[in-house]
This record gives structure tokens, C-alpha cells and sequence, in this order.
């Protein structure tokens, strides 16, 4: 069954939980939507991750269409969200809603997401245009810069009063989801009771209608540490090193290729 707002809603309703991964590219989009993954994110995350950058601020708006159009094409039944990199939506209302749109028409993504609750006129817009916008609220690593550093939010009184009600301006907006990233639980858990809108947690306990990961952590394939909130169900890359370094010395030693791969 295809994955739209509509059933999302329904989901959380239901008090059944909503899976979201990242792909940036085909292959990866087809193994997450035939694995059955509720929502595949095109995240900006792919900077950190497959392009080599420290953090998401240098990812542009034609690397992200890039690997939407790629995700795009091996997914049938996920819904597929795309980040608007920063940048692409706070500088004026006009250019926020033509890059939105280009992920829909270009790119085949089914919405977009916006990380805070700064740029509501922009999120507004893009919304009433008919593009579904998911919020992003708790840290935001577009903001990285301002914020101090990857570290819990909303731990004292008046920054958790500011992410419930940033999540009230969100639905309020009309956003169809919002993400909750490195909050406390309690906070987390009274954000997705107060919203009718499903809560996608990162780091921000069991209680949320949903949660997202970095399909890259949790398969291991980093090569480095994570964050705690990364639970591993694999650890293919020393198991992807072992293969390469087999190779190699197969070439090396003359046992590849072999009978079998000769012609």
C-alpha cells in the first residue's frame, strides 16, 4: 500500500508506528521500500554521509535533486520527503516555494521538509501551493552553527516550552508531520500527544508515533562512531573492507580471475 499523509494520519491514529530511513540513491530507495519502510528521506544528511562535507550547511539545492531523482526511482510504495538544504527557503517566499516545487516536479519527491519553526510565511506557502511540508524541531543541524554544538534540546523549562509550541505552529501551518530530533522522552512524549500530526522521532525516545535513522548508521557502514541514539543492526564495514582487501590480494597474487570468471 502506497504511503501518503493521508494514511500517515491514520497510522497514528491507529497507534501504529511509522518508519522512516534515508536513501540517496536507487538502490539503496528500492532495498528500504522493498524491505516495506513507511517513508524514505532524502536527507540533507547526505553531505555528512556520502559527500564528505563536516556538516549539512554546505549541501546544495542540485546535490539534493540529484539524489532525489536518484531515491525517486527505486521507490513504489514509500513516501519520499526531500530536505530543503540550507538556505533554499529563508531568503525570500518566492524563491522557498520555487525550490520546494522542484523537488515535486523535477526530482518525483512527494513533499519536502523544513527544518524550525523561523520560517512559518515560507512554510505556509509552499503548503498552500499543494506541496505537503514535514517540520523538523529539537536540533536542527542547519543551525548548527548557532546552536553550539550537536547536544540535547529543550532539557530547561523555556526551551521546552519553545519546541511545544513551535510544534503547535507547525501543525497550526500545516505541516503533515514533524520530526523531533535529541530531546528528552518526557518532552517528546507530551509533543506527540498534544499534536494530531504523527511526531517522527531521532533521539527522542519510544513514545513518539514514529522514528527515523540514518540508514548508513544503523547498517554500520560508517566506519566510525555514532550517535547514541543509533541503535546498529549490522556492521558491514569491516565486513566490506575484509571483501575489498580480498580482492586485492587475489589480483595481486594472480588467483583472480579465475577458471570460473574466464571466458
Amino acid at each position: 500500500m502506497k504511503t501518503t499523509t493521508h494514511t500517515l494520519k491514520e497510522m497514528k491514529v491507529s497507534g501504529k508506528k511509522i518508519t522512516v530511513l534515508t536513501a540517496y540513491d536507487c538502490p539503496t530507495a528500492r532495498l528500504l521500500d522493498e524491505s516495506g519502510v513507511d517513508i524514505v528521506l532524502v536527507g540533507d544528511s547526505v553531505g555528512n554521509v556520502l559527500l564528505g562535507y563536516e556538516n549539512t550547511i554546505p549541501v546544495t539545492m542540485d546535490e539534493m535533486l540529484h539524489h532525489t531523482k536518484a531515491a525517486s526511482r527505486g521507490v513504489k510504495n514509500a513516501m519520499i520527503i526531500a530536505d530543503m538544504p540550507f538556505m533554499s527557503y529563508q531568503l525570500s517566499l518566492e524563491s522557498a516555494l520555487y525550490n520546494a516545487s522542484r523537488f515535486i516536479k523535477e526530482a518525483g519527491a512527494h513533499g519536502v521538509k523544513i527544518e524550525g519553526d523561523i520560517y512559518i510565511d515560507a512554510i505556509k506557502k509552499i503548503i498552500e501551493a499543494g506541496i505537503p511540508v514535514m517540520g523538523h524541531l529539537g536540533l536542527t543541524p542547519q543551525l548548527i552553527n548557532q546552536i553550539g554544538g550537536y547536544r540535547v534540546q529543550g532539557r530547561n523549562a523555556d526551551e521546552a516550552k519553545m519546541i511545544i509550541e513551535g510544534a503547535k505552529k507547525l501543525e497550526k501551518a500545516g505541516c503533515f508531520s514533524i520530526v523531533l530530533e535529541m530531546v528528552p522522552s518526557l518532552l517528546a512524549q507530551k509533543v506527540a500527544k498534544t499534536l494530531t500530526i504523527p511526531v517522527i522521532g531521532i533521539g527522542a525516545g519510544v513514545d513518539c508515533d514514529g522514528q527515523v535513522l540514518v540508514t548508513n548508521d544503523i547498517l554500520g557502514l560508517s566506519g566510525k562512531p555514532v550517535p547514541r541514539f543509533v541503535k546498529k543492526y549490522a556492521d558491514l564495514y569491516p565486513e566490506m573492507k575484509r571483501a575489498v582487501s580480498s580482492f586485492i590480494s587475489d589480483v595481486k597474487a594472480g588467483n583472480f580471475p579465475g577458471e570460473e570468471q574466464s571466458f
